[in-house]
């Protein structure tokens, strides 16, 4: 990963850049502004039972999704004409959300860096044997429904201009395979806001 996100500061971004992550001991949401771009990605997506916590400045650090799983808070002093939220604790689909992918360039990009992400990782195999996609799947519904109360907490809080919904149940812990397929829902769910937001 140190090798696609390479040597770069944060502060040293040509826009502001904030990665939420969760402190293990403290059991706090700490935002990462300043030093290593690598170490602040890397705190912040360490999905638990995926990937170990990354230690930044003597803190164990976890997915800042765990307490806030949309983020709003960070940008709030920030000089901007609109907000707009990415939820990922959407409402769900009658069938789990699938798009057709569309062959574009960044598209394809986009596969091939986050398979390579992922191999660099090191993070679990998504081959798991039926007991432990049994365990797993129950402990990612306990999770998701924590975060799903959160987030509703969150979004009524911090009230975003508009919001990208992406069904929460678009995909399961372990679907990096279909990382393609959920990069095009992404596109499509972002598409369909923009639309409205030059329709208002």
């Amino acid at each position: 990963m140190r090798e696609l996100v390479g040597e770069r500061n944060i502060e040293d971004l040509p826009i502001s850049f904030t990665a939420v992550a969760t402190d293990v001991d403290e059991q706090k949401e700490v935002w990462l502004r300043h030093g290593s771009l690598f170490d602040a990605i890397r705190a912040s997506i360490a999905v638990p039972l995926v990937f170990t916590p990354h230690r930044v400045q003597g803190r164990y650090l976890l997915d800042g999704g765990l307490i806030n799983p949309v983020p709003i808070a960070p940008t709030l002093n920030d000089d901007t004409d609109l907000t707009i939220a990415v939820n990922l604790s959407g409402p769900p689909t009658r069938e789990p959300a699938r798009v057709e992918i569309e062959h574009r360039p960044v598209l394809e990009e986009y596969r091939r860096r986050i398979k390579q992400f992922i191999e660099t990782l090191g993070g679990k195999s998504t081959e798991v044997d039926e007991d432990e996609r049994g365990f797993f799947e129950v402990l990612t519904q306990v999770v998701d429904t924590v975060e799903n109360t959160i987030a509703r907490f969150k979004l009524a809080a911090y009230s975003p201009d508009y919001i990208v919904e992406i069904p929460r149940n678009a995909c399961a812990l372990f679907d990096f395979h279909r990382a393609g397929e959920l990069i095009a829902l992404g596109w499509q769910r972002a598409e369909q806001t923009l639309a409205h937001i030059r329709d208002d």
